[in-house]
Formats: structure tokens, C-alpha cells, sequence
């Protein structure tokens, strides 16, 4: 083979590597890099750009450009499979100024030790310099076949621009024109410098309206507590997904009865989330705030800002405001924006007993402390409570799960749980450790359901009005890859007269509403509270 067809040849494989490596997607559901069909539009700009360079200049790039070309190929792959992976897993696109520095706490939620985490690092660190020196080697042999060939540095061009104009003649007389190129590349990049843009600098984005709080007296609860419990990644593929859907019913169908045992009625809605797989943060915020938090910038503008809020609400009129969180372990100062009287984290609510697994506290040991602190007083002796509270049981990976007690009092006791009990359950594969841990996670829901179930109908105080919600879907290996952003909502209380005002809001009765019901965004549900919440108005004397 004479040099010139040789050259040919590592032209021809280098572009067919340098494509496979820039269109690199993850095999869902797993982290694993997977080829995908489809040409990249941007290496084909990108040559064509090499090809018009070398025949102006006459000569191949130089060591310093072909690092350039490198550097930045590289940085397109691994920003392109981020992306990729970070849709395919989570359910949402990447946002590397607000996903990164959660990265570690996620490895450590996840349970991977340390010594998995540093040779994790050193085998990507490795794959880097590979990705890199395999990238210079491609652009090093496109170098020097277009800079030998006269016909290859015209016709590279040519090409590039038919399949430029192919591109953009999509949808013309409706044809499809894209079903050959590869999802592109950049318009992720340019998301990631909006976001960072969107986050750092000033002038931002403006947040949405909020509640007119003002207007609303909260009189239609008669004083009555009110719990508003945030059921960690509890989505709606639990209600879509036939299977899921399956699983859960003998308990939605158990809890349903125990609500009814307790005197209660309870009234179902769907939420879209502002947020999908993670940053519960942002659910939270919607609620408490009744502002649109989709934006990740907007909970920071939020916190900047002295918007009013459903807590101070409460306060004003005479509740006493409790933020019952015992999955926060290390402080949080932005906490202060919200105005809580009583914040309880890990180490504040009481909990003694066995440290059950990475978030140590159980949902049902959380929920007995809760009572016995700040409800069990009867309600004509006290103020009214306003509690906020995170459930942790089926935040990701779903294990180790721990086992319900028989009431609330064993659940606070420091010796109810036992060695021999978390062993058994940490044997139990969860998310990371046995495909998608979809039978974790619905474990951990009915768990949910269980202690919540048990509680409304033998401790409750009577006049409790919960509300029940996911925060957000799980991730996407659980809910699927095309899962939408919606989320359950259930109200329960003894007072009929405040579910029919709900239902006349397009709830309906029961816990399973059904998947042609209108999902509101979840900042809508706050606004709506208030006017439930008020008194009823009287009807006009005829």
C-alpha cells in the first residue's frame, strides 16, 4: 500500500472514530458508554473548517493546534455523555454549575467507599489521557491526508456543505432531513454557559408573581395542625407505570382504608415538579414560596429576595411553625430565608437509637419524636402546629430499609431497632448494587404508607390535616426514560367541608388520581391552599 492510500485509510478511520466518540451516548439504564447511529453535524463543520485551514495555509497543523483540536474534542465527549447519561438517568439535563458540587454527596448517599471513589477517579483520569492522545492521533492523520490531497482538501468542503444544507432543509415540504445526523453537541454547551450566566451574573432572570398572602386569614382550618409531608421521590410513575402501579395498590388500598378508620376522607391531585430525580430543594421552595423554581437560579434569586411565604403566613396568624427535617445532616443557613420557630436536623430531633444507614434516622422513629415533642399535647392546650417535614426512606438507593414498628412509641425507643435487623436489611440489593432497585423502591413507599397509615388512624391529633406529596420523580432508571415530571398530592382531614372546596379545585376523592387529571405546576398548589384554606363564603341572601 503506497503512503497516499494509507493515508486515505486513516483519514476515513479517523473520522469514523472521532464520529462514534463525540456521539457517544450512556446504554440506559446503566453508566455504561454506548455507540449511537447518526452523524455529528459539529465534526463535520469542524473538518470541513480543517480542510478550508490547511489549503489556505498549505500545510497540516502544527503540534499546537492538533492539542488545541484535542483538548477541545475531548471536552466535547465527556460533555456530550454527561449530558446524555444525565437525561437517560435522572430524567433531566445536565447542570454542571448545580449538579457538581452535589456529585460527592451523591457517591456518598450512594454508599460507594472511599477507595472506590479515588480508583473511580483514577480510571477516569486515565481515560482522559487515552480519550485525548487517540483525539490527536485522529486529527494528526486528517491533518496529513488533507494536506497531501488537493482533491480531498476541495471536496471535504463540498461534502460538508450538502450535508450542512441537508440539515437545515428539516421540515421543508415535512420531510424529515435529520434522521441521519446524531443529536447535536453544542446546544448543551451553550445551555451550560447560559445556566452558569443565568446563575452568576446579574440581571438574571425575574422570578414568577407571588401568593397575594396578604389576603387570605387561613380561617377555614379552625385551627387545626397542619402537616405538609414531603414523600421523597415519590412520582407519578408510581400511578402510570401498570407494574408500579400493581405493587403498590394493596397498600394505597390499606392506607385508604386506615384513613377512613381514623374519620378522615382524603382528596388526590397531580403537580408537575420543578425538578426531576434530585434536588428536592427545588420542590420544597415551590411550595413554600408559591414561585416557579424549574430554574435552579430562581431558588437562589429566591433566597436573595424577601419574597413572603407560606411559613411566616402561618406565623402571623397564629401557628407555630416546625421544620422537622432529619435527613439535613451538616448546617443549612439558607434555612434562616424561610423563618421557621424550631428547625430540627439529624443531630436536633431527638433520635438515639441505631444509625440506620446513611440517614441514620428512621421515617417512623422522625414521625414518633415529632409527636411526642410537639403534637401530643392536646390541641386546646397549645398553639396550632405548622409542620413541614421530608420523609427519607425512598430517597435513592432505597436501602437499607427500616422495619415498621408496632407503634410510635416503640419506633422512638433508642433500643428498637437492633444490629441483627440492619444487617439483614443492608443484604437487601438496592439501587446501586442490583439493576434499577425499582422492588427497593416500592418497598420503601409501602413503608411509607405503612407508618403513615398506622399513625392518621390510632395518634394523630384529630383535627390534623395532612398534605402528601412527592417532591419529585425518581430517577429515571426507576421511572422510566421518557417519564414526565409529575408527582402525587394527597389531602387528608376529618373536615368534609375543606375536601369539597378541593374537589371544586379539580381534586378528586380517593389516592389514585387518574392520568387524565390536569396537573397543575407545583408553585400553583400553594395559592390554591390559601383560598381552601380561608373561610368558606357565605351564600348571598336571597
Amino acid at each position: 500500500m503506497n503512503a497516499g492510500a494509507r493515508m486515505g485509510w486513516q483519514a476515513a478511520l479517523a473520522l469514523l472514530l472521532l464520529n462514534a466518540l463525540v456521539t457517544l451516548q450512556n446504554r440506559w439504564p446503566t453508566l455504561w458508554p454506548a455507540l449511537a447511529p447518526g452523524i455529528s453535524l459539529e465534526l463535520v463543520l469542524a473538518v470541513s473548517a480543517l480542510a478550508l485551514w490547511v489549503g489556505w495555509r498549505g500545510r497540516a497543523p502544527a503540534a499546537r493546534g492538533l492539542r488545541w483540536l484535542a483538548g477541545l474534542s475531548t471536552f466535547v465527549v465527556v460533555a456530550h455523555y454527561l449530558d446524555s447519561t444525565s437525561a437517560a438517568l435522572l430524567g433531566r439535563p445536565l447542570n454542571l454549575y448545580w449538579d457538581a458540587p452535589h456529585a460527592l454527596s451523591v457517591l456518598r448517599i450512594s454508599g460507594i467507599g472511599p477507595w472506590r471513589v479515588v480508583l473511580g477517579i483514577l480510571v477516569f483520569v486515565v481515560l482522559l489521557v487515552l480519550l485525548y492522545r487517540l483525539a490527536r492521533a485522529c486529527w494528526r492523520w486528517l491533518g496529513a491526508a488533507l494536506a497531501s490531497s488537493r482533491g480531498l482538501r476541495r471536496g471535504v468542503p463540498l461534502v460538508g456543505g450538502v450535508l450542512v444544507a441537508v440539515f437545515l432543509a428539516h421540515g421543508m415540504a415535512g420531510q424529515d432531513t435529520r434522521f441521519v445526523f446524531a443529536r447535536p453537541t453544542s446546544p448543551s454547551l451553550v445551555r451550560q454557559v447560559e445556566l452558569l450566566a443565568s446563575a452568576r451574573l446579574p440581571g438574571g432572570a425575574a422570578l414568577t408573581p407571588s401568593p397575594d398572602f396578604a389576603r387570605h386569614t387561613l380561617a377555614g382550618l379552625h385551627g387545626s395542625d397542619v402537616l405538609l409531608l414531603f414523600a421523597e421521590s415519590y412520582g407519578a410513575c408510581t400511578l402510570d407505570d401498570p407494574a408500579q402501579a400493581q405493587a403498590l395498590a394493596p397498600a394505597r388500598e390499606r392506607l385508604a382504608r386506615q384513613i377512613a378508620a381514623s374519620g378522615r376522607g382524603v382528596v388526590s391531585a397531580r403537580l408537575v415538579s420543578p425538578t426531576f430525580g434530585g434536588s428536592s430543594w427545588l420542590a420544597h421552595a415551590a411550595v413554600l414560596a408559591g414561585v416557579d423554581t424549574r430554574d435552579p437560579g430562581d431558588y437562589e434569586r429566591l433566597l436573595a429576595s424577601r419574597r413572603p411565604g407560606l411559613v411566616e403566613h402561618f406565623k402571623q396568624h397564629g401557628w407555630r411553625t416546625v421544620n422537622w427535617m432529619p435527613g439535613l445532616q451538616k448546617p443549612w443557613p439558607e434555612g434562616s430565608f424561610w423563618g421557621f420557630e424550631r428547625y430540627a436536623d439529624a443531630d436536633s430531633v431527638g433520635y438515639r437509637g441505631l444509625s440506620w444507614g446513611h440517614w441514620r434516622v428512621p421515617d417512623q422513629a422522625a414521625l414518633a419524636l415529632l409527636q411526642a415533642q410537639e403534637l401530643a399535647t392536646p390541641a386546646q392546650q397549645r398553639q396550632p402546629r405548622f409542620v413541614v417535614m421530608a420523609t427519607l426512606a425512598s430517597h435513592m438507593p432505597f436501602v437499607p430499609l427500616p422495619p415498621l414498628m408496632p407503634s410510635l412509641a416503640q419506633a422512638a425507643d433508642p433500643q428498637a431497632y437492633t444490629a441483627q435487623q440492619l444487617e439483614a436489611a443492608q443484604r437487601v440489593p438496592g439501587t446501586t448494587r442490583h439493576d434499577s432497585g425499582t422492588q427497593a423502591y416500592l418497598d420503601s413507599l409501602r413503608y411509607t404508607f405503612e407508618w403513615l397509615g398506622g399513625y392518621l388512624q390510632t395518634e394523630a391529633p384529630q383535627p390534623l390535616v395532612t398534605v402528601l406529596l412527592g417532591d419529585h420523580q425518581p430517577w429515571a432508571v426507576v421511572s422510566g426514560s421518557d417519564a414526565s415530571w409529575e408527582v402525587p398530592v394527597h389531602i387528608i382531614s376529618r373536615d368534609a367541608a375543606l375536601l369539597d372546596r378541593l374537589v371544586a379545585h379539580g381534586f378528586v376523592r380517593g389516592l389514585v388520581p387518574p392520568p387524565e387529571a390536569a396537573a397543575r405546576p407545583m408553585h400553583e398548589l400553594t395559592p390554591l391552599l390559601l383560598d381552601v384554606f380561608d373561610a368558606p363564603v357565605a351564600p348571598a341572601a336571597e
